[in-house]
């Protein structure tokens, strides 16, 4: 891809993502410098680092929404949710975060004060301590308002990877799909619903914690660019499983589905900051179930479909008619600049 320019598709969680990745990154990094279970060719949603005894989880993330400000949250939530939630996925209790914030001249004191509290907030919610960082300003017009990168520290009894689903698996999404695209959508372009949308953004710790304390959890992730169904087409590849979802499970509001019906979206495709994709043990998925509904943010959690032995790779939808149909990771993303 020697000749080929950067576009928004390379940033969108897509397969022209994970093609940039895996063609630059992977190959000008120098590999064997992975220090746990899982590092940078894993691919995952950070590293599990073995120090001693103990699992560390490490991941960072960069956020560039656009607007900073929008239904249920605002850039500093979701920075802070963001790396609170790739750390949970992997079973890692956050411990620790930085934050590096690059501003552009003349961003308004005031928001930047609402940003910060919002982290605060945030963090102080999924007990999290924000412990350094860093800040820079550039010149007026070479940067869209705020960007804000945050690194995190956890501790995990045992690394999950996005790689352990094995055949017969019950696969739980932990609440509604689709949230917090269709409200940045909704927000930009003036679209006006019956019942207002809300982003889902939210640190998901404790709800994680509840069905890790179960046992049986063979592989999670969260699914923001690219969706439940960009993840559950990178965990089945990576687990060498094929997936079947039940179209009648999908825990999608009224409302969002209006959006998606309304502009020709798949829920499946739209970016989530508040909730799992998690894969559990057969005789352990309906208490791990339970006990993720009994949480702040895992009420509407629903057992959405199960990993089966053929179509390795494959993630087929049973339709709410008895049809099937392939469901494909996409190559970019319906939205720009949505986290």
């Amino acid at each position: 891809m020697s000749n080929e320019k950067i576009s928004l598709e390379h940033g969108a969680g897509g397969k022209a993502m994970m093609n940039l990745i895996k063609d630059i990154f992977l190959e000008e990094i120098e590999k064997g410098k992975e220090l746990g279970e899982v590092g940078l060719s894993d691919l995952d949603d950070g590293a599990a680092l073995k120090i001693g005894n103990e699992n560390i989880i490490f991941t960072t993330d960069s956020h560039t929404i656009q607007p900073i400000f929008f239904p249920g949250g605002d850039i500093g939530r979701l920075a802070v949710a963001g790396t609170v939630n790739d750390m949970a996925v992997m079973g890692g209790k956050p411990l620790a975060m930085s934050a590096a914030v690059v501003m552009s001249e003349g961003f308004p004191t005031e928001s930047l004060g609402k940003v910060v509290r919002s982290m605060n907030g945030t963090a102080d919610e999924a007990g999290v301590s924000l412990v350094t960082g860093d800040t820079k300003v550039m010149d007026k017009g070479s940067l869209d308002d705020i960007i804000v990168t945050t690194t995190g520290i956890g501790i995990a009894k045992k690394p999950i990877s996005d790689h352990g689903l094995n055949p017969g698996d019950k696969i739980v999404v932990t609440g509604n799909i689709g949230n917090h695209e269709t409200s940045i959508i909704s927000e930009r372009e003036g679209i006006d619903v019956e019942s207002p949308i809300e982003s889902d953004v939210a640190p998901i710790w404790k709800t994680i914690e509840a069905g890790l304390e179960v046992g049986g959890i063979t592989a999670m992730k969260d699914p923001t660019r690219g969706g439940v169904s960009g993840v559950l087409n990178e965990i089945a590849d990576k687990s060498n499983v094929g997936i079947v979802l039940f179209e009648d499970k999908f825990p999608v509001s009224k409302s969002v589905n209006g959006i998606c019906e309304m502009l020709g979206i798949d829920p499946l495709n739209l970016t989530n900051e508040g909730i799992a994709i998690i894969g559990v043990e057969a005789d352990k998925g309906n208490d791990v179930l339970e006990a993720i509904r009994n949480t702040k943010y895992g009420k509407n959690a629903e057992i959405i479909g199960e990993a089966v032995e053929e179509d390795n790779g494959k993630v087929m939808l049973k339709t709410a008619i008895g049809g099937r149909r392939l469901v494909r990771a996409n190559v970019g993303a319906p939205t720009p600049r949505i986290c």
